[in-house]
């Protein structure tokens, strides 16, 4: 499977703001946001001018970056979030944010969605009591999310929950923090979703 390799605080400092890539540290001093706050590369402290196609590229780079999402997927959703009502860009955001990893991610059983992938793919939760290891399953509202029995003593896991504390659980998602179990209430709306992106310039992109 495709993915990302390279340091994953480039891709923030490439798009000039924290995208909360690699959990805790991103809240830290250690955040590369913090120290360098400019593009990597030897010209990244040039000020250019950016069009309008660079803004919509930008724009949707930021957004499969924020969600772990390569490109080929990310076309993907976008061609059914056009097939479904409603408006485009705020059908593509909530298909990502409905994705397993992503739920995962805020129900705080991970402290990124990166790591979120991760445990799932090693087979640490169940999906309506059964074992799931697809991060890009689609999850729809009255599903259930638990950890494994066998996962609960899990140090990242625990420590995850701890850090989550610090983040507001959305309120299309209920979380029973006893269990480790969360269920998904509603479909989330774009109000509900927190995330610092402009879908209209990436149905703009791909509407070209």
């Amino acid at each position: 499977m495709a993915r990302y390799r390279d340091p994953v605080c480039k891709l923030c400092r490439r798009e000039g703001m924290k995208l909360f890539l690699k959990g805790d540290r991103c809240f830290s001093v250690k955040c590369a946001i913090e120290k360098r706050n400019y593009a990597p590369g030897q010209h990244g402290q040039r000020r250019t001018k950016l069009s309008d196609y660079c803004k919509q590229l930008r724009e949707k780079q930021k957004t499969r970056r924020i969600y772990g999402v390569l490109e080929r997927q990310f076309r993907k959703y976008f061609r059914l979030a056009e097939q479904q009502k409603g408006m485009s860009g705020e059908n593509l955001i909530r298909i990502l944010e409905q994705r397993l990893d992503s739920v995962v991610h805020r129900l705080g059983f991970a402290a990124s969605r990166a790591q979120a992938r991760m445990l799932i793919s090693h087979g640490h939760f169940l999906v309506n009591a059964r074992k799931t290891d697809i991060p890009s399953y689609r999850l729809r509202p009255g599903e259930t999310i638990e950890v494994r029995p066998k996962s609960r003593e899990m140090v990242a896991i625990k420590a995850a929950l701890e850090g989550a504390k610090k983040r507001p659980l959305p309120s299309w998602l209920e979380l029973d923090a006893a269990n480790l179990k969360g269920t998904v209430r509603s479909t989330p709306t774009r109000e509900e979703i927190a995330i610092p992106v402009e879908e209209q310039l990436i149905v703009a992109l791909y509407s070209k």
